[in-house]
């Protein structure tokens, strides 16, 4: 694969965020040094660095791609209330307990999404402030 500084920067963008930014966010951010970046171009980058298995894609239903720069084995919580995207360090050894539970079936690939409230969205509806 030729070498791409816009790649290069989009890159480092997603490596430097906790956050599981989507296409628009790196574009917006990134936009500040190199204002000729197309969305486009961020896009195709973002699907070449999954590819090659640099940074993974966190897919939520019925909302944006969100791009994680930690590769290793992790699951995901969004929170219905702000939105976020947060890792969640679940024991691989538990997740593919589970998996291996289900009969019938030969898993390839997994992976989990928890839908509910981060710890913030949480405490604000306990204190009633939600």
């Amino acid at each position: 694969m030729r070498y791409s500084h816009q790649r290069e920067l989009i890159l480092r963008e997603v490596l430097s965020r906790t956050d599981h930014p989507t296409a628009e966010q790196i574009c917006t951010s990134l936009r500040v040094d190199c204002p000729r970046l197309s969305l486009g171009t961020v896009y195709r980058d973002l699907n070449t660095l999954v590819e090659i298995g640099k940074i993974r894609r966190v897919s939520i239903p019925g909302e944006a791609d969100r791009f994680d720069g930690e590769t290793t084995v992790h699951q995901h919580l969004w929170c219905r209330k702000c939105h976020s995207v947060q890792s969640l360090p679940i024991p691989e050894a538990s997740l593919k307990a589970l998996v291996d539970a289900c009969p019938d079936i030969q898993a390839e690939d997994y992976t989990l999404t928890v839908f509910g409230l981060c710890s913030k969205c949480l405490a604000k509806e306990t204190n009633g402030e939600g």
